[in-house]
């Protein structure tokens, strides 16, 4: 599979995705531990649902793979949705589908990497998030890269036999001063 590094950072880039690892994002999307997370365990995903949405967003201007520095390891996907031009804002979604690579710091490197991208390219004021109430990991996580709990929606996600929040968080981009891209020109 072939990987384009778009964006670099330390220890991962993110790459422009491709239909070739449909394969992959489809054996994520049917396990536990990956949509448990992300309140998405009652979908079935096939590979071809798979290439379906990445044949339908080709041209995202926000959609990456999670790729390793080091071996060029897809281990995830990040991306912006529901990007809004006039509004200028953004939903952030990631997801750390190769379970040897999460607790170690790889999702808030491409998070950074993704904020960084859309604030200072893509000409973002706004960037919001959800995450479900019980990932405590995604809270630090995301409080760590500069999020606000912006609110939450209470029970409105069926995991399991039992109601959770999704909570709601965002950063403006006044509040994210660093520069994270190490392939940059300027």
């Amino acid at each position: 599979m072939k990987f384009f590094k778009k964006l670099v950072g330390d220890t991962v880039y993110l790459s422009p995705r491709t239909v070739e690892a449909a394969e992959i994002c489809a054996e994520w999307m049917n396990d536990f531990q990956v949509t448990d997370y992300t309140g998405r365990s009652f979908q079935i995903v096939g590979i071809d649902n798979e290439i379906e949405y990445f044949e339908k967003n080709i041209n995202s201007p926000g959609d990456f793979f999670i790729v390793t520095l080091e071996d060029d390891k897809l281990i995830g996907t990040i991306g912006f949705k529901n990007i809004d031009n006039i509004n200028r804002c953004a939903e952030l979604g990631i997801m750390i589908g190769d379970e040897n690579y999460r607790g170690k710091g790889i999702g808030k490197e491409a998070i950074r990497l993704l904020l960084d991208f859309g604030f200072n390219y893509l000409n973002l004021h706004s960037v919001n998030l959800c995450f479900m109430e019980f990932n405590e990991r995604a809270r630090r996580c995301y409080t760590s890269c500069g999020f606000k709990e912006a609110g939450r929606i209470r029970q409105c996600k069926y995991i399991d036999g039992k109601y959770y929040d999704s909570v709601k968080m965002d950063i403006l981009k006044e509040e994210f001063t660093e520069s994270y891209i190490r392939n940059k020109n300027i």
